[in-house]
C-alpha cells in the first residue's frame, strides 16, 4: 500500500505537513513518516506562547521503535496544541491528516513559498511513492 499524500498541504523534509489558515499554519506528521515509525506512545509538544525558529524542535514523538524530534517547517509561536494527543497520541497513526494534527503556529510572514516546503507531487516523488 502506498502512503497517502493529500494534495493541498504542503510538506517538510523532515516528513511534517503543514496546511494554511490565514496568518496560522497547522502541522501534523505525515502518513509516510507514522508508518516509519510504528505505533506511537507519546507525545510532547511545545507549550502555547513557544517561539520557535524553522529547523528548530517543536516537540517530539516516541514510538515503540525511537524518539524523534520534531523539527519547525516555519518560525513561529505556538498557538494550539493537539488536546487529544497526551492521552491518546496513537492517533497520529490512525489519523494524521485529520485528528492526529500535532499544533499550530502563528507565524510572522504568512508568505509560505520561502519555507523549504514541498507540494504534495514533489513530496511524492521524494519519498518514492512507497511505503515506510
Amino acid at each position: 500500500m502506498t502512503s497517502q499524500v493529500p494534495p493541498g498541504l504542503l510538506y517538510s523534509a523532515e516528513h511534517l505537513w503543514v496546511h494554511r489558515e490565514g496568518d496560522r499554519v497547522r502541522l501534523g506528521i505525515t502518513d509516510f513518516a507514522q508508518a516509519s515509525l510504528g505505533e506511537l506512545v507519546f507525545a510532547r509538544i511545545s507549550p502555547v506562547g513557544t517561539a520557535v525558529a524553522a529547523g528548530e524542535s517543536v516537540g517530539e514523538v516516541e514510538s515503540l521503535k525511537s524518539t524523534s524530534d520534531l523539527c519547525a517547517p516555519l518560525s513561529g509561536t505556538v498557538a494550539r496544541v493537539n488536546p487529544l494527543l497526551e492521552e491518546r497520541p496513537e492517533l497520529v497513526n490512525g489519523d494524521p491528516y485529520g485528528e492526529g494534527w500535532l499544533c499550530e503556529l502563528d507565524v510572522a510572514d504568512a508568505d509560505l513559498s520561502a519555507a523549504a516546503l514541498v507540494s504534495a507531487e514533489e513530496y511524492r516523488s521524494q519519498i518514492g511513492g512507497k511505503d515506510a
